[in-house]
């Protein structure tokens, strides 16, 4: 029963995260439905400046910490909305916030870990364990896994809060710059043209910073690249 009552917080994060995307509440937050309630949209922005920006702040808090797949949606959405330095201000506290929240729930649920952990965190044990800070880090540097995924993971390796709220909130914040720069870049191309298509994102405004998204999620095969021709070289 215990066991139950500890597991409690993370299993109704994951229904509410259910509910939320079975609810098609982020249906509204697609480029057609901000495109075609834009001008509501920023009205609503300029008269609650600070309201406005509180209930985007929960929306993506909510989503983190439930760990739905959606969660790019409202961070394009923010930067359509609030353009990339608002938009990456509010995104890091509520990214950071429900990360938090994730990672503590998780982390009652798993108690002191297991034996026989899930193969996700089987996979990142060995490098975590060698070097904490820099593995911790390059997880939330590089996208090459889901954001909620490595919360989870890093729970259950009993990451040291400290080192998780510094590496999430800054790991995460770079990737915002790019995400948000997205959405703002696709509110400019789709205030130049009356169709929304593939070729919105060939908008430099747009191209850049998916381009740069590119190369971080490559980092990992380029690094591995090296590591690897230098130990054929030490090797040798």
């Amino acid at each position: 029963m215990s066991r139950w009552r500890a597991a409690l917080p993370l299993v109704l994060l994951l229904l509410a995260g259910v509910l939320l995307f079975a609810s098609g509440s982020l249906h509204a937050l697609t480029p057609r439905q901000l495109l075609a309630h834009q001008a509501e949209l920023h009205a609503l922005i300029e008269q609650h400046p600070w309201l406005t920006r509180l209930a985007y702040v929960g929306l993506l808090t909510l989503g983190v910490a439930t760990g739905i797949p959606g969660t790019i949606v409202i961070i394009l959405a923010g930067g359509f909305a609030f353009g990339v330095i608002d938009a990456t201000l509010s995104s890091s506290v509520g990214l950071t916030l429900g990360a938090l929240i994730l990672y503590l729930a998780s982390r009652q649920a798993f108690g002191p870990g297991s034996s026989q952990p899930p193969p996700l965190v089987a996979r990142l044990h060995h490098g975590f364990e060698r070097h904490p800070v820099s593995y911790t880090l390059f997880l939330r540097f590089v996208p090459v896994l889901p954001f909620g995924a490595v919360t989870v993971a890093l729970a259950w390796l009993r990451c040291p809060l400290w080192l998780f709220l510094g590496a999430s909130w800054l790991g995460g914040t770079v990737s915002l710059v790019f995400e948000t720069s997205i959405g703002a870049g696709l509110a400019d191309a789709m205030g130049q043209s009356d169709s929304i298509g593939l070729g919105l994102f060939m908008h430099r405004e747009v191209l850049l910073p998916l381009g740069a998204i590119a190369l971080l999620a490559l980092l990992p095969l380029l690094l591995e690249r090296l590591a690897r021709r230098r130990h054929r070289h030490t090797g040798q």
